[in-house]
């Protein structure tokens, strides 16, 4: 696993899901590949472009649209019991049946899925994301504005959350899923990637 500081050109991050497109431009001669990274974004907004954060299975390749700042080598070496700060941009969301009953194309009840408002509620959500792989010691979540998208026909936002503090590691091997996996929704939207520091 790669870990490495990316800039992507202001002209390809001016939404998510074009900063999304931009990024898979790191990774050429793999148009049907799945995507296989997790990204957050540290900076936006700044002259040289948006500063992003990016996990990826793949070593990431500088080109005109993205321009590889440093590259490393990742392994994680974790144990049970192991207390770590972690950091992770979030998109906790709950679904609810539509309240006037409307059909989607299969017959189904439609389903809409809205964003947790509440620090309670975003943290009760963390809590089952981690399940057993990790225990919350201390966190601290800090919601963030709506981020904008549009692709493929469609525009939107998510609300993403900033969630940072301590957690006690527990079931490693379902740790190291959610490290490479990521956690939640909006991963290409660049929430999921999870963080972790030693204390």
């Amino acid at each position: 696993m790669y870990l490495s500081k990316v800039i992507i050109t202001r002209a390809w991050s001016r939404d998510l899901y074009q900063l999304h497109q931009g990024i898979w431009q790191l990774f050429p001669d793999r148009p049907e590949a799945t995507r296989d990274f997790l990204f957050r974004v540290e900076k936006r907004y700044v002259p040289e472009g948006c500063h992003i954060l990016l996990q990826s299975a793949k070593m990431p390749v500088s080109n005109a649209v993205a321009k590889v700042i440093m590259t490393k080598s990742v392994e994680y070496k974790l144990k049970p019991d192991l207390p770590l700060s972690f950091r992770l941009r979030a998109n906790p969301i709950k679904t609810i049946r539509d309240n006037q009953q409307r059909l989607d194309s299969k017959g189904n009840i439609k389903r809409n899925r809205v964003p947790l408002i509440k620090e309670a509620e975003q943290i009760a959500w963390l809590k089952r994301k981690f399940g057993d792989a990790a225990r919350l010691a201390d966190v601290h979540p800090v919601s963030e504005g709506p981020q904008y998208f549009s692709g493929m026909g469609n525009n939107g936002k998510i609300q993403t959350v900033c969630f940072e503090g301590v957690m006690i590691t527990k079931d490693v091997p379902a740790l190291m899923v959610l490290l490479q996996q990521g956690i939640g929704p909006g991963k290409s939207m660049g929430c999921g990637l999870l963080s972790l520091a030693p204390l």
